[in-house]
């Protein structure tokens, strides 16, 4: 396999089967949107049913990424990674074989548990093939093929609807999952902790549950509002049972998570500053497709490739950012690349009702350059502070703390959009924009400018999230005493 200093001999091809995989994840996550008018045509779905179609892969996934780390380092990386690949493809075909929507949201919740397998393997193998001093660079191939497939996916679903009908949208995953199958299985080596006791199981379904009923609540008050019923209710259960998982790690003699991990000031520090970071970037696709759709007219293929330089830039920035970590460390790099993308949330924030598509790709492209910059130092610090042989779970508590910045920013800065569009526009109710424009066509002029006026709002949110986030990485990475290392330099 090689020496920890050397590291694998075909790393590099290795990465290339891994981000294989990793594409057909967050395509999973993307694609599906623009398919929803012909699925629901073809099944008579309601707008709930529509939304749970959507949901059971993002939902399901959140909640079993840490019992899937887990196991990985138990069982061994790649064939959690191959079992998830597995279960992806042929939850993928039966679920373009739906003869109903229920069976569909079935297959979707099946698919986020391959996810889940498949998620935290990717970054743990990575660790164990590429020596310390390459991982930056090898991160940063990973998060712009994460970025190129997350801007990719509105355009492709768009095309394979209109060549194929909706069931394109989950065929096309199976010859995918197959060609990363057979070369994880040809080109990766087996890896897992040698000490690594037996899974935690009643740690496993409590944080399961912790974790489906808080991605659950966020969802639901993204889409309903803080008030809907379900929203304390799933608060109250994921309260309940995270606080009782935490109780339990303490006490277990082989805890599924290591909470020490949390008193590292690199883990902990770069920890949160992705998470504040992921709480802008989650939620500035969400308010962009109802701009780019609902205010500037574009089609829902048109918008997906409106934000390609989103994608561009975070490639870019990625590049630059593989090298950076070694020139500047963790802690500037970091910095550095929050820094630009809140200016890029910024300028996202003077979109006016007709402004130039100028000012959108300005701003997407600054936002993706700065997260694609701090990415690769980012991720190696939250790696680097892991121990090797737990890199399953240190990759999937770095999956988690993204995936719920994601959902917040969804939530709470979505709850944001909608109370400053209705304060600026009463006339709108408890409406959205499309439901405004839908129910009053004679408010289209005012309408418009009051949901700019509230995007304006959610985009600075979104920029003091990065910048918090660049603050918090500046002042926990700093070194502990006079001429120490920086933190994950």
């Amino acid at each position: 396999m090689g020496t920890e200093d050397e590291g694998h001999p075909r790393r590099w091809t290795i990465l290339a089967a891994v981000c294989a995989a990793l594409l057909v994840i967050v395509l999973d996550n993307t694609v599906l949107n623009v398919a929803l008018p012909s699925l629901a045509a073809d099944f008579a779905a309601s707008t709930a049913e529509q939304q749970a179609v959507l949901d059971a892969y993002v939902v399901v996934f959140a909640g079993l990424l840490l019992p899937a780390g887990a196991a990985s380092d138990r069982y061994g990386r790649r064939r959690a990674m191959l079992a998830g690949m597995a279960v992806l493809a042929v939850s993928s075909a039966a679920a373009a074989a739906a003869w109903s929507v229920w069976w569909l949201i079935a297959m979707r919740a099946l698919m986020g548990v391959g996810a889940a397998l498949v998620m935290p393997a990717t970054l743990a193998i990575l660790v164990q093939v590429f020596p310390e001093r390459e991982r930056p660079r090898a991160f940063a191939v990973w998060a712009a093929v994460a970025s190129g497939a997350m801007a990719a996916g509105p355009v492709l679903g768009g095309a394979l609807v209109a060549q194929w009908s909706w069931a394109g949208v989950f065929l096309l995953n199976v010859p995918v999952v197959g060609f990363a199958a057979l070369a994880v299985g040809r080109l990766v080596p087996e890896s897992r902790d040698p000490a690594a006791r037996p899974v935690d199981g009643a740690g496993a379904g409590l944080v399961t549950l912790g974790m489906v009923a808080l991605t659950t609540a966020v969802i639901k008050a993204g889409e309903h509002g803080f008030g809907t019923p379900v929203v304390p209710v799933a608060a109250a259960v994921a309260a309940g049972a995270l606080a009782a998982f935490a109780r339990r790690q303490r006490r277990v003699a082989a805890p599924l998570v290591d909470l020490s991990l949390y008193r590292d000031r690199r883990f902990a520090g770069a920890s949160a500053a992705a998470t504040l970071l992921t709480v802008g970037t989650g939620s500035s696709l969400f308010v962009l497709a109802q701009y780019l759709q609902l205010v500037r007219g574009y089609s829902a293929p048109e918008a997906g490739l409106a934000l390609v330089p989103l994608a561009a830039g975070v490639v870019l920035g990625s590049a630059a950012g593989g090298r950076a970590h070694a020139r500047l460390g963790a802690r500037h790099a970091i910095a550095l690349g929050f820094t630009v993308t809140a200016a890029g949330f910024c300028v996202l924030a003077a979109l006016g009702p007709t402004s130039s598509y100028g000012v959108t790709a300005t701003g997407l492209l600054l936002s993706g350059l700065g997260t694609g910059f701090a990415g690769p130092s980012t991720t190696s610090t939250v790696l680097g502070a892991v121990p090797r042989a737990r890199a399953g779970m240190g990759s999937a508590l770095n999956d988690t703390h993204q995936q719920l910045g994601i959902a917040l920013g969804v939530a709470g800065l979505g709850a944001l959009l909608s109370a400053t569009y209705r304060g600026a526009l009463p006339e709108a109710g408890s409406g959205s924009l499309g439901e405004t424009l839908a129910r009053t066509p004679a408010l289209k002029d005012a309408a418009h400018t009051a949901f700019t006026h509230a995007q304006s709002a959610t985009f600075l949110a979104a920029a003091a999230c990065a910048l918090l986030g660049a603050l918090t990485a500046t002042l926990t990475l700093r070194p502990a005493r006079e001429g120490a290392a920086p933190a994950g330099a």
